[in-house]
């Protein structure tokens, strides 16, 4: 509560106040002892007490940023925001100059630009000392024209950014200001008046020559005796004016040229800085865009690349599989058909074994006659069928044999032999141990 704006507050510049002053510092002035023991809870009346107890002027100071006395003030005048004759009374003060000093600042910060150069500039003819404390903490020498000249052209003082200003002669083109007279001015026209007076005056008359009493005269009118308004010559009297209105209209010619062309080249300045800024400011864009689409075509290239890598390694992957596979059920099928092949021959040798033994033949001589056709018969049957299985063995050997021929290549090797080949380098690349062949 202690540090907010008062409630009927008018924005300054569009904004809070107390945002004239970087929050950094304000938080500062905010901590600061001097904040907390003295300006808390000061009115208008309270404050100008405060203002006449100060010793000096400054900003922040020190390596943790501590504010001066001068600076608390200024953020207090902005909170409670006191009335614009009690800031001119504070500008009018010639007693107390740090007062007048705190009201120059702070009409500076809130008011506009007529009316600073309007209060602003009468402060330039005073010329008394002041106590200036710069960052380090130490205290330098200055005076109050110069403070107050600071305020009319810095764009930073007292570590405070100072809000902008309408040049002079924007108001003296609008008829708003005129002129600004300086108090130098009239010295030196004093100074050429009177090497004026001394170049009309007569040369000096030798001693040789006698005296002449209207030389006498004129002498003493020169020395003072006998002056009068009425002896003085009209003619001189008019020569004089006219030379002296010559000078000055001659003066303020030159003084309003070297105004204007001051002007042209601070306009001419402006302009040329803008131009720089903008072609800077195109140069680093098209610099961004051009690192941007760079950047952009580069990692794509990589993605794709990355993308092929693994594409490929998984189509070789694949392919090994497969390959491996179809090897793989190519052996277990010629396994199958080779036991097949033993176990036909088997069963036939044991039936040739069987019919060939005595035993068989004692046998059916035991035998009846209706048991011994029988056993014929179906022994005829048995050995039918045998030759029907060795006559489907013969052909499929035979059907294996004419494509196991086929597929011979011109190399001297079978397809089964190069598929194995091939599935062996592609082990040996992945690390894996060959295949038997």
């Amino acid at each position: 509560m202690a540090n907010r704006t008062v409630k009927d507050a008018h924005s300054i510049h569009g904004t809070n106040p107390q945002y004239l002053v970087e929050k950094i510092i304000r938080t500062r002035i905010y901590d600061s002892r001097y904040w907390k023991e003295e300006c808390f809870a000061l009115s208008a009346e309270l404050l100008v007490d405060k203002a006449m107890a100060l010793r000096s002027i400054g900003g922040v100071y020190g390596g943790n940023i501590k504010p001066t006395a001068f600076l608390c003030l200024v953020l207090k005048m902005l909170q409670i925001q006191p009335e614009k004759d009690i800031i001119i009374e504070f500008i009018k003060q010639d007693e107390f100059k740090y007062v007048r000093c705190l009201g120059a600042f702070y009409l500076r910060l809130v008011y506009a630009s007529l009316d600073c150069y309007k209060y602003l500039e009468p402060l330039l003819n005073d010329y008394r000392k002041l106590r200036l404390m710069d960052r380090s903490g130490q205290y330098q020498l200055s005076h109050v024209d110069e403070f107050i000249d600071h305020l009319l052209r810095e764009e930073r003082f007292c570590d405070i950014i100072l809000p902008r200003i309408q040049k002079r002669w924007v108001h003296e083109a609008n008829n708003e200001l005129e002129a600004r007279v300086s108090l130098l001015d009239d010295d030196l026209d004093d100074l050429e008046s009177e090497s004026d007076d001394e170049e009309l005056l007569p040369p000096p008359r030798p001693r040789s020559h006698p005296p002449e009493p209207s030389r006498n005269a004129a002498r003493d009118d020169r020395h003072g005796r006998g002056h009068s308004p009425s002896r003085r010559s009209p003619q001189r009297d008019s020569r004089i004016d006219r030379e002296r209105e010559k000078r000055h209209h001659s003066r303020s010619r030159s003084r309003e040229r070297d105004r204007g062309m001051e002007r042209e080249r601070g306009m001419d300045r402006s302009r040329g800085m803008d131009r720089d800024r903008g072609m800077d400011y195109g140069r680093g864009m098209d610099r961004d865009r051009g690192l941007d689409y760079g950047r952009g075509m580069e990692r794509e290239r990589v993605m794709e690349y990355g993308r092929g890598m693994d594409r490929d390694r998984g189509m070789d992957h694949n392919r090994g599989l497969d390959r491996e596979r179809g090897m793989e059920r190519g052996m277990e099928r010629e396994r199958g058909m080779e036991r097949e092949r033993k176990r036909h021959r088997s069963r036939s040798r044991e039936r040739r074994h069987r019919s060939r033994s005595p035993g068989h033949h004692h046998h059916r001589e035991r035998s009846g006659r209706g048991v011994e056709k029988e056993r014929e018969h179906r022994h005829e049957r048995e050995h039918g069928k045998d030759r029907n299985r060795d006559r489907d063995r013969d052909r499929k050997e035979k059907h294996h044999r004419t494509g196991r021929s086929k597929r011979e290549t011109h190399g001297g090797m079978t397809r089964e032999e190069m598929e194995i080949a091939e599935a062996n380098a592609l082990r040996a690349r992945l690390g894996m141990a060959p295949l038997q062949p």
